[in-house]
């Protein structure tokens, strides 16, 4: 499939990119206007500055390449100078379009800024300059030498050799009929500024008709051709050069392919035999790509799906075990009385009131939890004051406390309100100060305190956790102490109280932390939002 794409996509883009190269090729855009302008005016510098068009062949190659267009110099009598078909080594194709005019001669001076025999003067130096410079920018030119006009003084045109240091004596020749010219220019002028106020209109008359005698030929400059033999580009180089950028195409896709394919095919194995219940089977990560990512995630999710029904199959277990005691010891006890080894008195009916009613609080927890987990415990939400809120929780268990030996305590100096279900926190603080109370030898402290954050604080003085266990202390059925017996189960609870202490918490947008240390005592502190006013 890979391949058949490569080819198809390969094809696909030999063809368009053949057919959009031949279109480009058998049209011919018109240039734009101020191209053209451009163009003959750089042509028109050409033939001033050098006085002829040989050796122009490289400034029209140079305006076609910038232009893009096929180029076509030729004289006002149709005599071809350059074109450039021929100088690509083609056929000259039909030129299209009105031809553009290439005047070199020079612009007219501005007479009007002189007055009287200077006017003169310098008219007749204008028109000499260009007589003579001419015939010279022309010798240097067929020399090879590349020429510059430049106007240092006023308008006197001067041609000089650009980076030649060598005198070239044929060039500088003056003739003896350029010397009869030239007084005869100057004699002209003379009568010119006889002649009072028409002395300008001489002036130019005389300016226009000597540069057109001395000046190069007027040229026309053609832009662009009429394709009557599209040119096109050859069909085999380029199936040539497809074939192998299909070929090449194709082993890179396989090789991409195999690199994709192999790790997919492998998740695909694990996610089959996790399906099928293999919670233990990974598959092996390399690289930093999404593939490698997609398979860090796969192995996290059997991981967590792993420990999952771990934790499942211990809370099954402990729960069995949480039931098979008390159950065992009601059985035991009515079955002694149903064969009369035992006589019913109240402290026997007691007892057995008593592992019932353990019982009954540990199918309630179950209960709470569940509903919690599901995001079903129902919330009865209204403003709470913590400080009243600890004084109740530390009356209500004042007589578990003392019964134990443990003094219960509360400080709560000003009122502290949040948004919450009293009958929920009170439920969280009663679990937090039953374990406190049961991990607090006699004759030590339990401390309920509120402070600004809203903070509630259960701090005990009792035989400490390790830190290697703090992390599982909101674990449903988990015990710090796992020595305690079965008789001792009053003072424990079930073992999902700080499970469903957390859950509420969290419910009402809280957080809950346990710090601890070994013989000092542990710390349970629950941070609440405070209400808004």
């Amino acid at each position: 499939m890979i391949i058949f794409l490569v080819a198809t996509s390969t094809a696909a883009t030999a063809w368009l990119t053949v057919r959009q190269a031949n279109e480009q090729l058998t049209k011919s855009s018109p240039a734009d206007p101020d191209d053209v302008a451009a163009a003959v005016a750089e042509l028109a510098g050409y033939g001033r500055a050098h006085g002829t068009w040989h050796g122009v062949d490289a400034t029209v190659r140079a305006l076609s390449d910038r232009l893009g267009q096929r180029l076509r110099l030729v004289t006002a009598t149709g005599t071809l100078l350059v074109d450039t078909d021929l100088l690509g080594g083609g056929v000259a194709r039909p030129v299209t379009g009105e031809a553009a005019v290439v005047d070199p001669r020079p612009p007219m001076p501005a007479f009007t800024a002189w007055t009287g025999e200077t006017r003169a003067q310098l008219g007749a130096e204008i028109v000499t300059g260009y007589m003579l410079g001419w015939p010279r920018a022309a010798c240097l030119t067929r020399l090879g030498v590349p020429v510059r006009l430049t106007h240092p003084k006023l308008e006197l045109p001067v041609f000089e050799p650009v980076g030649d240091q060598k005198r070239h004596p044929e060039c500088d020749r003056t003739t003896a009929n350029d010397k009869i010219a030239m007084q005869a220019v100057y004699a002209q002028t003379g009568l010119c500024a006889e002649r009072g106020d028409q002395d300008i209109d001489c002036l130019q008359l005389i300016f226009t008709r000597e540069i057109d005698r001395a000046a190069p030929e007027e040229t026309r400059l053609f832009v662009g051709a009429v394709d009557a033999t599209p040119r096109t580009i050859p069909n085999g180089s380029i199936a040539l050069a497809a074939g192998a950028v299909m070929l090449a195409a194709a082993l890179t896709a396989l090789l991409i392919g195999r690199r994709v394919t192999r790790p997919i095919s492998a998740l695909t194995v694990a996610a089959r035999r996790l399906g099928s219940g293999d919670l233990a089977n990974r598959v092996p990560v390399t690289g930093r790509d999404e593939i490698a990512d997609l398979a860090r995630e796969f192995n996290r999710m059997a991981a967590s799906l792993a420990d999952s029904e771990e934790r499942e199959r211990r809370l099954i277990a402990d729960i069995a075990h949480e039931l098979r005691t008390p159950l065992a010891n009601l059985r035991g006890y009515l079955e002694a009385l149903a064969d009369g080894v035992l006589r019913p008195d109240p402290e026997l009916f007691a007892s057995l009131h008593e592992e019932a009613l353990l019982q009954q609080r540990i199918v309630d927890d179950l209960q709470d939890l569940a509903l919690a987990e599901a995001g079903a415990l129902a919330y009865h939400r209204t403003t709470v004051d913590l400080a009243e809120l600890v004084e109740v929780c530390r009356t209500a268990h004042a007589a578990v406390a003392e019964a134990a030996g443990v003094t219960l305590t509360a400080d709560a100096p000003v009122p502290v309100d949040v948004v919450a279900d009293p009958d929920r926190l009170r439920q969280v603080l009663g679990n937090l100060i039953r374990n406190a109370v049961a991990a607090t030898p006699p004759g030590g402290r339990v401390t309920l305190s509120v402070g600004d954050g809203p903070i509630i604080r259960v701090a005990d003085t009792g035989r400490g956790i390790v830190a290697d266990d703090l992390p599982h202390m909101f674990d449903r059925l988990w015990r710090a102490d796992r020595a305690r017996s079965n008789a001792d189960r009053s003072q424990g609870g079930s073992g999902l109280g700080l499970a469903i202490a957390r859950r509420i918490v969290t419910d009402h947008g809280g957080t809950i932390e346990v710090t601890s240390a070994v013989g000092v005592g542990t710390t349970v502190k629950v941070a609440l939002p405070r209400a808004e006013v």
